[in-house]
């Protein structure tokens, strides 16, 4: 019998490492914008390293709040292009991880970090800057008992997160792509960099054309326009 709650299923991979090095050239606004704005991870989950952009196949984690013990064999088991996501179910009582962990991950050459919970020794993880985005900071250690699941669908910021997903995060926040959209949604972020790299260049010049504000202000009815 499948002993749910307290199970390790096999890594997943579902996008090749050719989509992964794309993604890391993209920026998590023109993701989102091009998701419709609904795979944005909640932004109480932020960064606490300084600076950089993390990019990822999802390495799902679910564990009762507080405990660590399956954040520890995920980290046995991820490598590199893997991208440990934990579902702690955003509770802030207990650290799910601190620097020794973090050390052992980069050592296996784990990409990076999201947890929808709490971590701690924030300083000699902010001075590595290894990629780690979490909901809070504590010094309150965890537990190591579980129970817990590893590659399950987990439930992260209001997002839906499946092993294999693509994680895209940077100092904006966090987005989750499904895999099976991955291939696609490049082709229009790269119209959506087209698009805003011309902005950027009609201002330089001065030719941006603004006359779209006033007409939305009018067409909203708006006095004074």
């Amino acid at each position: 019998m499948t002993n749910i709650g307290f199970r390790i299923l096999p890594k997943v991979r579902n996008v090749s490492d050719e989509v992964l090095d794309t993604y890391r050239g993209f920026v998590t606004p023109h993701l989102s914008d091009n998701m419709n704005r609904l795979n944005a991870v909640d932004v109480s989950i932020r960064p606490i390293h300084t600076r950089g952009t993390l990019v990822g196949s999802a390495f799902t984690v679910k564990t009762r709040p507080g405990d660590n013990l399956m954040v520890h064999k995920a980290i046995d088991m991820a490598g590199p292009g893997d991208v440990i996501v934990v579902d702690a179910g955003g509770d802030l009582t207990n650290a799910i991880m601190g620097e020794i962990m973090v050390n052992i991950a980069k050592k296996n050459g784990i990409e990076g970090f999201i947890i929808d919970g709490a971590i701690r020794d924030m300083e000699p993880i902010r001075d590595m800057n290894y990629p780690l985005y979490a909901k809070g900071v504590t010094h309150r250690g965890p537990y190591k008992d579980g129970p817990g699941e590893i590659n399950v669908p987990i439930q992260l910021g209001g997002v839906i997160v499946r092993p294999g997903d693509v994680i895209l995060a940077d100092m904006d926040g966090v987005v989750v792509v499904p895999y099976e959209h991955a291939e696609a949604l490049i082709g229009k972020v790269r119209q959506t960099m087209a698009a805003e790299r011309k902005i950027m260049a009609d201002i330089e010049q001065g030719t941006i054309d603004r006359s779209w504000v006033d007409e939305v202000l009018r067409k909203k009815g708006c006095e004074g326009v």
